[in-house]
């Protein structure tokens, strides 16, 4: 029986483990019409290789984004259309960053860090939507991690390894 709980236990551990090295956001929900701070973290670099750049896309619906610089990383904005139009304050927005890129860095296997963005999620964007943010992680040597596996119907970011982080799209609360 003990050696059960303590197997059980390990693997629940190494599970945990395992979850804590994907890139994840720190905000899990967003509102409609409203800014959404998208804080990616990178957790670990690749195979024990420090990462040197890290690519986020800018999934459809949220507009307007804007890197946070970062001192000791360069950071360029990949520019194109959006698949429709959307509107943003009054005006009718059709393209803008769809990708962002940092790169020039160091960041060593055993260290953690934030990679920050600002977007809009367009009004015309569904409560209850699920919007992933592929993001793929360079390292030294040609090593990478890529955070972009988007689940299929009836699946969940569980049932992948690499699965690309996420947030939800909720109603604004009421104050």
């Amino acid at each position: 029986m003990i050696k059960q709980v303590t197997a059980a236990l390990f693997a629940a551990l190494c599970a945990a483990g395992a979850a804590h090295g994907h890139a994840t956001l720190e905000q899990a929900q967003a509102a409609p019409g409203k800014a959404y701070k998208a804080v990616v973290r990178i957790g670990h670099g690749c195979e024990g290789k420090p990462t040197i750049r890290v690519r986020v896309k800018v999934p459809e619906g949220l507009i307007s984004a804007k890197p946070m610089p970062k001192s000791g990383w360069t950071v360029d904005k990949i520019k194109g259309a959006y698949e429709k139009s959307y509107n943003l304050y009054g005006s009718a927005v059709k393209e803008g960053t769809t990708e962002i890129v940092w790169s020039g860095g160091n960041l060593a296997d055993d260290e953690y860090d934030e990679f920050v963005f600002r977007g809009t999620i367009a009004k015309e964007t569904p409560t209850g939507t699920r919007i992933y943010v592929p993001i793929v992680q360079e390292c030294t040597d040609g090593a990478f991690e890529r955070w972009i596996e988007i689940p299929t119907a009836g699946k969940s970011s569980d049932d992948y390894e690499n699965p690309a982080p996420f947030f939800d799209v909720v109603e604004q609360p009421r104050s």
